[in-house]
């Protein structure tokens, strides 16, 4: 077992040494025996007290700065091809000028004109508005009318409702569908006499256009009736 330094220090065989002739000899003798017990017992109380215990905080190795990299932030503008896109937003990614609030009012009053001019059995009108299936069987119903001594003319109590109801691009070629709730009141007039007619409709009409065309209008190509 390890003795420590006090211990040791106070074990010390004690000295004897004969006292001196001379009294001044002696006490200059006795303290330096004494300053050299205390010089001893001091260091080793130094070797002790003084040594540290365990790792001290500044016997960590200093961690040097890890160089900061640079990290080019990735861009919030992504480049977008228009891959995966579809209805509205593939419309407008390939025509950024397409409006849908400006198309359904042109729709409406494409709606208006054509009900008219079918009415009227104005043929020329209706070819400027109608895909060539459309006008086929809108000339066969004004035909028939023509046929029998029928007359029409039509009124709008209000003014029709043009509502969005789906959208597609196929290739080049964009696709509309809208949904008309109209009131009109249709006058018509045969050999038999006049009747007048309030009606209430809800149709389903298909607009297309080519993207790659100049022309802006949109083409009537289908018309569907539906639930009102």
């Amino acid at each position: 077992m390890a003795t420590s330094p006090l211990t040791w220090a106070f074990r010390c065989p004690i000295l004897k040494f004969e006292r001196p002739e001379s009294p001044k000899k002696l006490q200059v003798l006795e303290l330096i025996i004494f300053a050299g017990l205390a010089g001893v017992v001091l260091y080793q109380l130094y070797a002790v007290l003084g040594r540290r215990v365990g790792r001290q905080p500044e016997d960590s190795p200093t961690k040097e700065a890890a160089p900061a990299t640079t990290r080019q932030a990735p861009s919030l503008e992504a480049q977008d091809d228009g891959v995966g896109l579809t209805g509205l937003p593939a419309i407008k990614h390939r025509d950024p000028s397409f409006d849908l609030s400006r198309f359904l009012a042109g729709a409406k009053g494409a709606y208006e004109m054509v009900v008219r001019a079918f009415a009227a059995g104005d043929r020329e009108t209706l070819k400027n508005l109608l895909a060539p299936n459309v006008m086929s069987s809108f000339e066969t119903a004004i035909t028939d009318r023509e046929t029998n001594g029928v007359t029409e003319t039509v009124e709008f109590l209000h003014p029709p409702r043009a509502d969005l109801e789906r959208a597609d691009l196929r290739d080049d070629m964009a696709s509309i569908t809208v949904r008309f709730l109209a009131e009109f009141r249709s006058r018509t007039k045969s050999i038999e006499g006049e009747a007048v007619d309030d009606k209430r409709t809800a149709e389903l009409w298909t607009f297309e256009r080519s993207l790659k065309s100049r022309d802006p209008n949109w083409t009537l190509v289908h018309v569907d009736a539906a639930e009102a």
